[in-house]
């Protein structure tokens, strides 16, 4: 073994529940990020999304609309 293989060796027998749920916790998460990345960036959303830009500020007009009236 080269010492780069020696490093990225992983002995799968010993690993513990925990490294287990951890690994696949850690692989649904980036899969659920990039699909969360190719969706907001491909070309054909951007009117969705673009529609949802003014959120934040809509919901601070309705509180202070509550407060005033």
């Amino acid at each position: 073994m080269t010492k780069l293989q020696e490093y990225f060796h992983t002995d799968w027998s010993s690993m513990s529940g925990t490294d287990w749920f951890g690994l696949i916790f850690t692989v649904v998460i980036f899969l659920l990020m990039l699909g969360a990345y190719i969706w907001v960036f491909n070309p054909k959303n951007k009117d969705e999304i673009e529609s949802h830009r003014t959120m934040p500020l809509d919901d601070d007009e309705k509180n202070s609309e509550k407060k005033d009236g």
